[in-house]
């Protein structure tokens, strides 16, 4: 069978035969040359222009390095050669799908096979390219062919999907890992208001996306994200220089290639920018080039390692004019390097090269080998694929390997043989997991000026992705911020809500802009930026920052208050009064004043009035079982004792008057014996009253929540309500009585009426006591005991005053009058 190759063959720059062959893909140079066609002529293959790439240089050579080390290794392929294929790419996806298909088909326009044609001349494995973008263009056609891609380069984590791109493998991590390092970097320093930027590639969109992701799930705003290209015109890198000169963000996280970053930091140099703290990506943070933005001092980032390859700068330092000659590659690098030229024709009027240039003495990227990074990456990548292909081909025999260099190798030998290798060079694990990623280790790298103010890339931690979840991070040197500050600069929308506050989102702005309200009364935050104030509980109140719940005051009426000293005084002297007043009575006990008014029963009236005021001091105190159960029964019995004698005495002054018309014999069922029985059973009722009271639901002390909010009442609850309001009710149904019996006798024609002072006491006592009810209800806390006891002493004071007072008044200052003939005047 005759196959033919449909177009034109790109040749690559370096190739070399060997028993199998490995491609590589390196963008020497940054540009495509674009040609506009007129369909008439045949488009010719696309061309790489543009600046040279001495960076790229290295990364080819240290292939070529690896090769050479594998080809004179006794252990790894003894007696097989490996070959190469190195192609240009020039950044472009469209000259990255050209030389895929020409690794795929082999070099010749021309050629005969038994089979199927598109086998012919392929490689075992492809090395590169140095971007996602690219790689994504080579893995998607490759894929095809079972023909593995290892990239060195290459981090999209779109790359790990192993349905889209079932044949690539990385040396470099994946930016999912990136990106969570990135995030979890900017959190371990407080900044939750960053502004971002990224290449508009597949490297930048993704990278960005999976840190957005991330950032999104440490609590990170972004007050923007700006995405851009190199080739992007110069007003959309002037609008994003304005965007980042005009944010608020102190922090700027750039996913980008060094290519793009550096056209945006030139920008930024025209017209510099508030001080801003850079966080980079592995893409750029280390490019040797960019340490010359001074601004950019502080600059932050990840890393791949630092690694030392044994004999690599030598091996890169070996370069005669002979062998620069002979490769195309060679010669532009070192015509640009030495600015010579070694042509015969001097087409660039540059100087005819005389043989004395020295590479060693050379200063730029490709003899930068200080920090290797990337560049054991490729380094790691030449011996993967060797180390498939000796699984492939070779047996190992008495500690020997035996390898068969005539074996047909097929691409999915060494694809299926790629994904189990496990080994180790020069310290450095290699291995892949089922996505075709390596594990994740990352170096923190910081841009730090040094004595002489030359900028220094200096490691200061490293990222761990095997670790534990909250230890791969850390943080092992001093960090130099921006503008050579030694403390973590503030990148926030708004400052931390201290506790006692609560965050309250601005409307409309990202969640970390949020405006911190103080907690109400009663509920408190002991964090900082807490989204809620929890209540206290129910015995607890806040303090006045609202940070911590502390136990609320009891309030009651206690002893040492100067409200109950004043109440328990008045209660004393009225005690001590009425006790006074028995005195006189019984000293004078045989005086007319005395006994024309029932002596009996105003002793008994006096010792009811002592132990009204005395009940009194049982509301002052800490509530108790006791004091409760006793103060309202105590108060209710002693008070109807005390309105049962008033009401005899006031009946016996009405029968009295009674007694006195003709033929009337009603005093014998109002003599003493039945006023006893009077009293007896009208208090009996009362006894009655307060003992069911007590058996079915008594007064119990309980903690008052509801009437103050920031203190706790202790008080008697009445248990029953029914109960409280029958005591006092029968205490109103006998006080009203006794007022209307008064008033019917109070125009009695005798000169000394007790009628009337009863009258008037019972006026006071029922006044005192209707004004009591709305007073008791409406008054808080303490003040409803207050309210009560006032009550008490004052219907006590308002009996004892106006039926004892005016007779006692008479016993001592007007002796006189208490004579019988005084009494039976008339008027």
């Amino acid at each position: 069978m005759k196959c033919n190759l449909l177009g034109t063959t790109r040749l690559p720059v370096l190739s070399e035969d060997g028993d199998f062959v490995i491609g590589g893909v390196f963008a020497f140079r940054p540009k495509l040359y674009t040609v506009i066609y007129n369909y008439t002529t045949k488009p010719e293959p696309p061309r790489c222009t543009g600046s040279f790439n001495s960076r790229m240089l290295r990364f080819f050579r240290t292939l070529l390095f690896a090769i050479e080390e594998i080809n004179n290794s006794t252990e790894l392929l003894p007696g097989v050669k490996l070959g190469y294929q190195i192609y240009d790419l020039c950044v472009s996806a469209l000259v990255s799908a050209h030389v895929a298909f020409q690794l795929t088909n082999g070099q010749d326009p021309v050629f005969y096979k038994d089979s199927n044609c598109s086998h012919s001349g392929m490689v075992m494995a492809v090395i590169g390219d140095a971007g996602s973008t690219s790689s994504i263009s080579m893995s998607r056609i490759m894929g095809s062919f079972n023909i593995p891609l290892l990239s060195p380069f290459a981090t999209c984590a779109c790359l790990s999907d192993k349905q889209q791109h079932p044949t690539f493998f990385r040396t470099i991590p994946s930016d999912q890992f990136q990106a969570d390092a990135l995030a979890k970097l900017v959190k371990h320093f407080g900044w939750t208001w960053i502004g971002a930027v990224r290449s508009d590639s597949e490297y930048g969109n993704n990278g960005m996306a999976s840190f957005l992701d991330a950032a999104k799930r440490e609590g990170i705003c972004v007050e923007y994200s700006e995405a851009f290209l190199r080739t992007d015109p110069h007003s959309k890198i002037l609008r994003i220089a304005e965007v980042i000169r005009r944010s608020t963000a102190m922090v700027i996280v750039a996913f980008t290639a060094v290519g793009d970053i550096s056209i945006l930091l030139e920008e930024l140099t025209l017209n510099p920018s508030p001080p801003r703290q850079w966080i980079g990506s592995e893409g750029w943070i280390t490019d040797p080039n960019l340490i010359s933005f001074s601004f950019c001092a502080g600059a932050i980032g990840v890393a791949i390692p630092q690694s030392v390859i044994p004999g690599l700068r030598d091996f890169l330092l070996d370069l005669s004019p002979t062998e620069v000659a002979a490769s195309s590659v060679l010669t532009e690098f070192w015509e640009d390097a030495f600015n010579c030229s070694l042509k015969t024709s001097n087409y660039l009027n540059k100087r005819m090269c005389d043989g004395t240039e020295d590479i060693k003495q050379l200063k730029n990227p490709y003899t930068e080998t200080s920090q290797l990074r990337i560049t054991n990456m490729v380094y790691k990548a030449v011996y993967a694929v060797a180390h498939a292909i000796h699984n492939a081909v070779c047996q190992k025999t008495n500690h020997t390997s035996q390898c068969n260099k005539h074996i047909r190798l097929k691409n999915k030998q060494v694809l299926t043989e790629l994904k189990k290798v496990n080994f180790s060079r020069n310290g450095y694990p290699v291995s892949f997991d089922a996505n075709g990623d390596p594990y994740a280790f990352y170096e923190l790298v910081n841009w730090q000026k040094s004595e002489s103010g030359v900028i220094e890339l200096i490691p200061v931690g490293y990222y761990d992705a095997s670790l534990p979840k909250g230890q791969e991070f850390q943080i092992n040197k001093n960090i130099t911020w921006v503008e050579g500050g030694t403390q973590v600069p503030v990148s926030v929308c708004s400052e931390s809500c201290p506790p006692g506050t609560r965050k309250v989102l601005q409307k409309g702005k990202p969640i970390c802009c949020y405006d911190c309200i103080p907690c109400p009364e009663g509920e408190m935050s002991n964090t900082s930026d807490s989204p809620d104030c929890f209540p206290c509980p129910s015995e607890l109140w806040s303090n006045a920052e609202r940070d911590v719940c502390f136990p609320k005051p009891v309030e009651f009426l206690s002893f040492d208050e100067v409200l109950s000293i004043i109440l328990a005084a008045f209660s004393v002297t009225g005690a001590c009064l009425s006790i006074i007043t028995a005195i006189i009575f019984f000293h004078h006990r045989t005086t007319p004043i005395v006994r024309a008014n029932n002596s009996e029963l105003s002793f008994l009236l006096l010792f009811s009035l002592t132990l009204c005021f005395l009940c009194s001091l049982t509301f002052i105190g800490a509530p108790s079982e006791w004091s409760c159960m006793l103060r309202h029964t105590a108060f209710g019995i002693t008070f109807v004792l005390c309105i049962s004698c008033v009401l005899g005495k006031t009946v016996v002054v009405l029968m009295a008057f009674k007694a006195t018309l003709p033929g009337s014999n009603v005093m014998k069922w109002f003599g003493p014996p039945q006023q006893r029985m009077t009293v007896v059973y009208l208090t009996f009722i009362q006894v009655l009253i307060c003992t069911l009271w007590l058996v079915l639901s008594p007064p119990f002390p309980m903690k008052n929540l509801t009437t103050y909010k920031e203190k706790i009442i202790l008080e008697c609850a009445l248990g029953s309500a029914v109960g409280f309001w029958a005591v006092l009710g029968y205490i109103g149904l006998l006080a009203v009585f006794c007022f209307v019996l008064a008033v019917l006798a109070r125009k009695l024609p005798d000169n000394f009426n007790e009628a009337k002072l009863i009258t008037f006491s019972m006026l006071i006592f029922c006044a005192v006591w209707i004004t009591f009810i709305p007073a008791y209800v409406s008054s808080p806390g303490k003040f409803t005991v207050a309210v009560e006891i006032f009550a008490i002493l004052a219907s006590s004071f308002g009996l004892i005053l106006c039926i004892f007072a005016p007779k006692c008044f008479i016993i001592l200052f007007q002796p006189e009058k208490n004579s019988k003939k005084y009494l039976m005047n008339k008027n």
